[in-house]
């Protein structure tokens, strides 16, 4: 296993993210609107970060957010099935008058800000109305995964959130589960080969154990039902 640096994510084999640097660590929540779809985070519980702290990755440890070593014990397999292409390699583009949307379908984590009110696809054509165009932008700086990024379309500026290096335990309230861990900040994530994936300023971890796209988050947790046992709501 590489060596723990200062900010940084380290995926073991078949076991833990091993995280250093006492990155901040807290819950959370996705906050429904009234009609009860994604619309806005909730910062709840801050909880203990030490110099070096393990985060559960199978989903069945009995101390989450943290590993208890129980993937030993169950023989669970973590590998890593993630591309290592960056996410310009991977986008598609959607152009409208005033915002281009970059989207990057495989990093999608179901957090599902981009279906509020009106689609995130739908709404670009109609961003020249001040409504749409505010809409997108919110919609899109709020995906956890990073995979929907918005830019001017003329001048190319691009809307990211500011965002500081901490990892958030999410909670998805609209659907009553627990989701993924949502890294934050530009904290580099690195395989148990040593190599580092594309530093970004928010990508999903999986924690519930089940996603195809390891060590990323596919949307899974939702499927599932996951829970780790913390509360969904907001503290």
């Amino acid at each position: 296993m590489p060596e723990p640096q200062a900010n940084q994510i380290i995926v073991t084999k078949n076991g833990s993210y091993v995280v250093s640097g006492t990155v901040p660590l807290s819950i959370q929540t996705i906050q429904p609107n009234g009609a009860g779809e994604s619309w806005e985070w909730v910062e709840g519980q801050k909880l203990e970060a030490k110099a070096l702290y393990a985060l559960c990755r199978c989903g069945k440890s009995g101390s989450a957010p943290y590993c208890d070593g129980t993937h030993t014990k169950i023989g669970w397999d973590g590998t890593e099935t993630a591309t290592r292409e960056t996410f310009e390699q991977q986008k598609t583009v959607l152009a409208g008058p005033t915002l281009t949307l970059d989207d990057a379908r495989p990093f999608c984590a179901a957090a599902r800000f981009c279906d509020a009110v009106q689609n995130t696809w739908d709404s670009i054509p109609e961003t020249a109305d001040p409504e749409a165009r505010a809409r997108v932008i919110h919609q899109a700086t709020r995906c956890p995964s990073g995979r929907l990024v918005v830019r001017n379309t003329v001048s190319g500026e691009v809307f990211e959130p500011t965002l500081e290096a901490s990892i958030g335990i999410v909670e998805d309230q609209p659907e009553a589960c627990s989701g993924p861990l949502w890294v934050r900040g530009g904290i580099p994530v690195v395989s148990q080969d040593g190599e580092a994936y594309e530093v970004r300023n928010r990508v999903t971890l999986c924690r519930c154990g089940h996603s195809s796209n390891k060590p990323f988050c596919d949307g899974t947790h939702t499927e599932i039902k996951y829970q780790d046992g913390i509360s969904t709501a907001p503290k």
